[in-house]
């Protein structure tokens, strides 16, 4: 067994570069969220707009992958992928899911769960034409989540796609987006000594109950 794994046990940090108070936080989980995505763009965290997915497939087992959120508002957070990829298999069967992200460097989580639900054919049209032309081409081209032979086959694919749609490849059948609908998120901020604050928001009848767990 590699030193690694006696050494990472060994790691250590203190958490001291901000609090989360219920007087200084948002009544809305959604102004909340927005305030600390604004952060850290600003405070020029790494792919900020990363997020964790996780959802069950039919015989319980959990699967988790990063997405990129690309859009959000009082609807929920919406991300694009290939609807038969294992996600969107996964979904179709169980449409409950939960998203994480987590800012490091502001040592900060949120934790989002709820419904998932596709979105529009004309927000899933609008957002693909928005994407370089390379990207829409990849949509044609990776049978995501399927076992392939090679990479030969991505790059063969999207020549083939690349000359039969040009400039202009509409966007394909299996290919759009989703939208989680939370019905409750959690806003982590670490802090000293392992007291960490945590706020949970809960939907209530047609509000939100914001409460604090113990970390």
């Amino acid at each position: 067994m590699s030193s690694t794994s006696d050494q990472i046990a060994e790691l250590r940090k203190s958490y001291e570069r901000a609090e989360l108070s219920e007087d200084a936080s948002h009544a809305e989980p959604l102004r909340q969220f927005d305030q600390w995505l604004t952060e850290a763009i600003a405070g020029k965290v790494p792919e900020p707009n990363a997020m964790t997915l996780a959802t069950v497939a039919s015989n319980l087992r959990p699967s988790t992958r990063v997405v990129l959120v690309k859009g959000y508002d009082e609807r929920g957070i919406c991300w694009y992928t290939n609807y038969e990829s294992r996600k969107g298999q996964e979904l179709a069967g169980n449409p409950f899911a939960a998203l994480q992200f987590h800012w490091v460097e502001l040592e900060r989580v949120v934790r989002i769960e709820g419904r998932v639900e596709r979105v529009s054919a004309g927000e899933s049209d609008a957002y693909y034409a928005s994407r370089p032309l390379d990207s829409r081409i990849g949509a044609w081209a990776s049978p995501q989540s399927q076992v392939i032979p090679g990479r030969t086959v991505l790059v063969t694919n999207a020549a083939k796609y690349g000359a039969q749609f040009l400039l202009n490849p509409p966007r394909p059948p299996h290919w759009g987006g989703y939208r989680l609908v939370p019905d409750e998120w959690q806003f982590w901020q670490g802090r000293k000594s392992r007291l960490h604050d945590r706020l949970r928001y809960r939907s209530a009848g047609g509000s939100w109950i914001r409460e604090r767990l113990a970390p």
